[in-house]
């Protein structure tokens, strides 16, 4: 009988050997935020009620049902549910429906814009301080210190009677008022990336300091400045209406959440629940903005 014949070397090296699994490409920073932010049901409800919003005041003058300047004195200040009036009429007969429905372009466009001019405007003066140092950065957000002696609140409604009341002096008084905010945020974290290792290999290289900080420090200073500001749009929306609200906004008869709540402050003891729609609105804005701020904040965080 013969012997069995012994596996050779070769052969058992080869039964070693397992199949290589394929290489998986890791997340990029703004995929994995991304994927983290759809992870969070609240921040994703909130996204869902601000893109709602949004289509209201783009469709708004589609979608109404009604003329929202249409008015009639038979029909004053009915209550919510009444036949071919859903939400109501307002102090002169108008759909309030409606009104509320094409015053979200007016209300967001007042609150939204503001913040992205001082988006701009801040950024570049908070990365310009915050890069330069020194003297520069001193000049700078000293006179950036002087706007954080007054509240935003009473900054605004000097400002704006000071320009008069429209809808132009009340975008400008409100940027304003944000862009030293936002300057700050923009020269904290500026400050901060200046001093790592790649900037610092970047300056010894030789590359100029505009290409440094369009490169380099761009990238890695927008995010936490564009999170920042997202929650200001809440802050807009409300000193926005309270100036419509004082007459330093937006002028009759345009549709507007805050000129609307000036208008029916004198029925809320007729009709409360009619009077309280467009403070229900503000507030629902305000709240959506607020936890979508919030979520984009988790979402970017580096260590979540």
């Amino acid at each position: 009988m013969s012997a069995l014949p012994l596996p050779s070397s070769s052969s058992s090296a080869a039964a070693d050997v397992k199949p290589l699994l394929p290489m998986q490409r890791s997340r990029g920073y703004w995929t994995s935020a991304l994927l983290r932010f759809t992870r969070d049901p609240v921040a994703m409800g909130a996204a869902f009620v601000v893109l709602l919003l949004i289509g209201l005041a783009v469709l708004g003058p589609w979608l109404a049902p009604a003329d929202p300047y249409a008015s009639s004195m038979l029909k004053r200040l009915k209550p919510i549910g009444t036949e071919g009036l859903p939400l109501g009429s307002d102090e002169l007969g108008r759909d309030m429906l409606s009104r509320l429905i094409v015053g979200a372009r007016l209300s967001l466009f007042i609150g939204i814009t503001p913040v992205i001019c001082a988006f701009v405007l801040g950024t570049v003066i908070g990365i310009v301080a915050g890069y330069a140092g020194g003297f520069t950065n001193t000049l700078i957000m000293r006179t950036i210190d002087v706007f954080y002696a007054f509240p935003s609140v009473l900054l605004a409604i000097a400002l704006s009677g000071t320009l008069g009341a429209g809808v132009v002096n009340s975008l400008i008084s409100l940027t304003i008022v944000f862009i030293p905010q936002i300057a700050r945020v923009a020269e904290s974290v500026t400050t901060q990336v200046r001093t790592r290792d790649y900037v610092e290999a970047a300056r010894a290289s030789g590359a100029n300091p505009f290409t440094i900080v369009r490169v380099h420090v761009l990238g890695n200073v927008l995010g936490p400045i564009f999170v920042y500001a997202t929650s200001l749009i809440a802050v807009s929306m409300i000193l926005a209406s309270g100036l419509s609200f004082l007459g330093l906004g937006v002028k009759p008869p345009e549709p507007e959440w805050g000129l609307m709540l000036n208008t029916l402050r004198t029925a809320i003891y007729v009709q409360p629940w009619v009077a309280a729609l467009p403070g229900a609105m503000i507030f629902i804005t305000s709240i959506s903005f607020n936890l979508l701020s919030d979520g984009l904040r988790s979402a970017m965080d580096n260590k979540g």
